[in-house]
C-alpha cells in the first residue's frame, strides 16, 4: 500500500481473488489480512483461509460448520441484523481456520497411537494379540512380542489392524510397520505382507461393540472411512519400514486401519500362509486439545470445534498409553521371574535359540573366576 494506494481498490475482485488463492502458506494470508481493515475484510468475506485449508486437506470438505467453545467465543443469541450475524459467523470461521492451519503446520509431531482396537484375525489370543504391536521390542523377557494372523491356504487373503489415535483430529505424515521374524523357527522366516494400504476415519457405533467383535471385513461395517491411501509395497525384511504419505492427511475421528495385502511366507509346520507384525508406529500432529469434532449419525458431515486457542505443550512420551502398557508388561515379566514361573518357551514346535546368550554368560563368569584367582 505504497503512497496510500490500495491495490485491492485498483484491481477488480476476481483478479484479487486469483492472486490470493495462489498463496500456499496460510501464514501469508494471515499476514495479508493484518495489513489493513479493508484487506482483512476482503480475506474474511471471501473465506480465503477456509478454502486454503480445504486445498491442504480435502477431508475438510465434510465440515458442516465450525463452533468456538473457548473463551473468545461470543454469544450466538446476540441480537442484530442478518448482515451482522453473517459477518460474525464469517469472522468466527476465519479465526478457527487460521488457528487450525497454524496447528497443522506448527504443533509438535509425535507418536499418535493411543490404543490397539482390533485385528481381523489372531492365531493365538492374547499371546499373539494386536496389543503386542505397540511394543517396540520383538522380545520381552525372552518371549516373542508380535501379532500373528490365522493361517490361510490362500496367500491372497488380506488382514487388517485397527488402532485408535490419541486425538479425534490428527495430521498423519507417516506410518511405520515392522514385520516379525520368527527367529525360533528353522530358517528364521519373516512373515511380512506383500503390500500395505492405510485407511483413516471414525467409528459408526459404540466402541465397546468393536472391541468385542472380530470379523474379516470389520472396516466396512464398523467404521466410516474418510481417507484411503495408495498401495505401498512391503519388503520381506526384519526392520521398521517407513511408509510416508504423499501429502499429510487429516484423520477425522481418530481411527487408523492398516490393510496387509498378500501373504509371502508359508509356515513349514502346517503349510499355511501367515502375516506377523512386531511393531506399528504412526507419526503425525495431534490437534487435541485445541480442536475437537462432533459427527452426525448417518451423515458424512461433522462440526469442527475450536476448544482452545492456546498452543498445546508437547506431552512427555513417558506418559503415553503405549509406553505405560510396555511398563506394565515389563513389571509382569519381573514378577514372573521372581515367582520362578518363567520357563524356556517353545513356539510352533521350535525351541528358542538362546544358547548363544547362555554361552556368552558362561564365558563372562569364567573370565571373572580367572581374575579372582590371579
Amino acid at each position: 500500500m505504497k503512497n496510500g494506494l490500495d491495490f485491492l481498490n485498483l484491481l477488480n475482485c476476481d483478479v484479487s481473488l486469483k492472486i490470493l488463492t495462489n498463496l500456499e502458506d496460510p501464514s501469508d494470508l494471515v499476514r495479508f489480512s493484518a495489513v489493513s481493515r479493508s484487506w482483512r475484510q476482503f480475506v474474511i468475506e471471501n473465506g480465503l483461509l477456509k478454502h486454503l485449508c480445504r486445498r491442504m486437506f480435502p477431508q475438510l470438505s465434510r465440515v458442516d460448520h465450525v463452533n468456538e467453545l473457548c473463551g473468545t467465543a461470543k454469544g450466538h443469541a446476540e441480537a442484530g441484523s442478518s448482515n451482522f450475524m453473517e459477518w460474525e459467523a464469517l469472522k468466527r470461521e476465519h479465526r478457527v481456520y487460521a488457528f487450525f492451519a497454524r496447528g497443522c503446520l506448527s504443533f509438535a509431531p509425535r507418536e499418535c497411537i493411543y490404543e490397539a482396537i482390533i485385528a481381523s484375525s489372531t492365531d493365538n489370543d492374547p499371546e499373539e494379540g494386536i496389543h503386542n504391536t505397540l511394543e517396540p521390542r520383538d522380545r520381552v523377557a525372552r518371549r516373542a512380542s508380535y501379532w500373528s494372523s490365522k493361517g490361510q491356504s490362500n496367500p491372497a487373503v488380506p488382514e487388517t489392524l485397527t488402532y485408535r489415535l490419541c486425538a479425534d483430529l490428527c495430521v498423519i505424515t507417516e506410518i511405520n510397520v515392522r514385520p516379525f521374524q520368527a527367529y525360533f523357527q528353522i530358517g528364521k522366516p519373516i512373515y511380512s505382507a506383500n503390500s500395505v494400504r492405510f485407511r483413516m476415519g471414525h467409528v459408526k457405533s459404540c466402541m465397546d461393540n468393536i472391541v468385542k467383535e472380530s470379523c474379516q471385513d470389520c472396516g466396512n461395517e464398523k467404521f466410516a472411512w474418510t481417507y484411503t491411501s495408495q498401495e505401498f509395497p512391503m519388503a520381506q525384511e526384519n526392520c521398521l519400514q517407513n511408509f510416508r504419505l504423499p501429502e499429510p492427511v487429516l484423520c477425522i475421528g481418530g481411527i487408523l486401519q492398516i490393510e496387509l495385502l498378500g501373504r509371502v511366507q508359508r509356515q513349514e509346520m502346517d503349510s499355511l500362509y501367515y502375516i506377523c507384525v512386531s511393531h506399528v508406529q504412526v507419526v503425525g500432529r495431534p490437534l487435541s486439545p485445541a480442536f475437537g469434532i462432533q459427527t452426525f449419525e448417518h451423515s458424512e458431515k461433522f462440526v469442527l470445534e475450536a476448544l482452545s486457542y492456546k498452543q498445546p505443550t508437547s506431552p512427555a512420551q513417558s506418559s503415553s498409553a503405549p509406553t505405560l502398557q510396555m511398563r506394565v508388561r515389563d513389571l509382569e515379566q519381573i514378577l514372573n521371574l521372581l515367582r520362578g514361573n518363567v520357563v524356556d518357551v517353545v513356539e510352533y514346535g521350535y525351541e528358542w535359540e538362546i544358547e548363544d546368550e547362555e554361552s556368552d554368560e558362561e564365558d563372562e563368569d569364567e573370565d571373572e573366576d580367572e581374575e579372582d584367582r590371579e
